[in-house]
């Protein structure tokens, strides 16, 4: 009887061993669920970031061709503005 019992417990041992593996890969299985939900999101935060930077990037760009027109526009005013002083000044010499 106590082989028996021993084999029962044996048994038990091994159904509770069992049990406990079958919850660490149900617990595996569920993390990695997880990790692949997080990496869809942050694939799709990316997919955002991205397309944010490159209209950034294109408003960008256009900031600085108007900037740089506004400068040359700028730099033609003022040498207009110093010809007409000038002309003043000649005009208020004579």
């Amino acid at each position: 009887m106590a082989s028996t019992a021993e084999g029962h417990l044996a048994f038990e041992d091994s159904a509770s061993e069992f049990q406990s593996l079958e919850d660490k890969v149900y617990r595996a299985i569920e993390l990695l669920k997880e990790a692949r939900a997080q990496k869809a999101a942050a694939e799709l935060e990316l997919a955002a970031v991205r397309e944010l930077l490159e209209a950034q990037s294109t408003e960008t760009d256009s900031v600085r061709r108007q900037l740089e027109a506004l400068q040359q526009e700028r730099a033609a005013v003022r040498q207009r503005v110093e010809k007409l002083l000038g002309e003043v000044d000649a005009i208020l010499e004579q």
